[in-house]
């Protein structure tokens, strides 16, 4: 029987290459239909989540402090600088963090991390106008099913995963495919992401190559690219006139028992 796209269901042709991934031979597929490269189905998953947060992440602190910069500058092109933040995939909290540190009300969601910085500001379910989700749709074995899990959150939707090349590389030539750890089975293309949001009825807007934001709105590629420019030249432009949630938050975690 055919293996299936897990991002448009059509059937997935001959494996590209394959690889060893925490122990198992994982066969690798590019479906020619919206491009996503994906792995087998994937049963290695309980031994690369043992360690949520894999020691090769040396940039975990340098990607955050950079998305939190275009997280507030998304928010203030979409008009939303006032609403909540939802960070799916929140690892240890630290964005979230950041982003309450700037005045944003930022909560934290994650299924495998233990959330250490963010405390008390996990989601309580109540909606948002932006839901994030950085380096987390590579590892989703179900991109489609956690899309729309989001988007019953949020109308706008910001995320970032490396774009796959065309042809994809060999294993040993690309070191997105993290085959140290195992965590990532799927990785897109521009056709794949496009294929979302149509999916979703949303408009599609990247910078091509790591960054991606499905809206409802009418953002054009340069009015984002311009404000996120101006966001790293700039870094503290589009926190101006939010207030700092540091002290209130201090004031709300000392009267929890």
């Amino acid at each position: 029987m055919s293996l299936l796209c897990r991002v448009c269901g059509n059937a997935l042709g001959h494996s590209i290459f394959s690889g060893r991934l925490c122990g198992d031979t994982a066969d690798y597929f590019d479906c020619l239909v919206c491009g996503y490269v994906q792995t087998q189905p994937p049963t290695w998953l309980d031994r690369a989540y043992a360690h949520p947060i894999n020691r090769s992440d040396t940039g975990v602190m340098v990607r955050n402090r950079a998305n939190c910069r275009i997280v507030l500058a998304t928010l203030a092109l979409l008009g939303r600088r006032r609403e909540r933040v939802l960070d799916c995939a929140g690892g240890y909290g630290i964005l979230v963090r950041m982003l309450r540190d700037r005045g944003v009300d930022a909560r934290w969601s994650d299924r495998y991390c233990e959330n250490l910085l963010a405390r008390g500001f996990e989601h309580d379910g109540h909606p948002a106008g932006l839901v994030t989700a950085f380096e987390a749709f590579e590892h989703f074995t179900d991109p489609v099913g956690e899309m729309s899990a989001m988007f019953a959150q949020a109308p706008n939707l910001l995320i970032s995963t490396e774009i796959v090349p065309h042809p994809a590389p060999p294993l040993d030539q690309w070191w997105y495919y993290g085959v140290e750890h195992g965590q990532h089975i799927g990785f897109f293309r521009r056709q794949t992401l496009k294929v979302l949001a149509d999916r979703f009825g949303k408009r599609l807007v990247t910078d091509g190559r790591s960054h991606h934001l499905f809206t409802q709105e009418a953002v054009s590629p340069t009015a984002w690219r311009t404000t996120r420019l101006i966001s790293r030249l700039l870094p503290r432009l589009y926190s101006i006139g939010l207030k700092s949630k540091v002290w209130p938050d201090f004031q709300a975690a000392s009267r929890l028992p």
